[in-house]
């Protein structure tokens, strides 16, 4: 039996990072949560990270609380820090409707 680490990131993850000074850790954090495409961040400083939050669909509200008062402690002490964003990739569509296709 093989075991699969869940906070692995996959081969259709994007991967991008977001600089932000201290203050503005928790909002933005908050802001990429309300995406709901995000499932994996880690708060870093000088590449090292400071802080590693998985996120999935359940994680909302109440659950989120604690470690959302971790981020604010942790932004006070940091003057400038980085957020490295695992999103899930959204499936395009590959159909897309041409207009005026209305036949005579």
């Amino acid at each position: 039996m093989t075991q699969t680490d869940p906070n692995a990131t996959r081969s259709g993850d994007i991967i991008e990072e977001l600089q932000v000074m201290g203050e503005q850790l928790v909002a933005k954090v908050r802001e990429l949560v309300r995406e709901g495409n995000v499932r994996h961040i880690r708060i870093k400083q000088d590449e090292r990270i400071v802080l590693e939050v998985p996120l999935s669909i359940g994680v909302v509200g109440v659950l989120l609380a604690p470690t959302m008062a971790a981020l604010g402690a942790v932004g006070a002490l940091l003057a400038q820090c980085s957020i490295e964003v695992v999103r899930v990739e959204t499936p395009t569509s590959a159909y897309t409707p041409s207009e005026g296709t209305a036949s005579s």
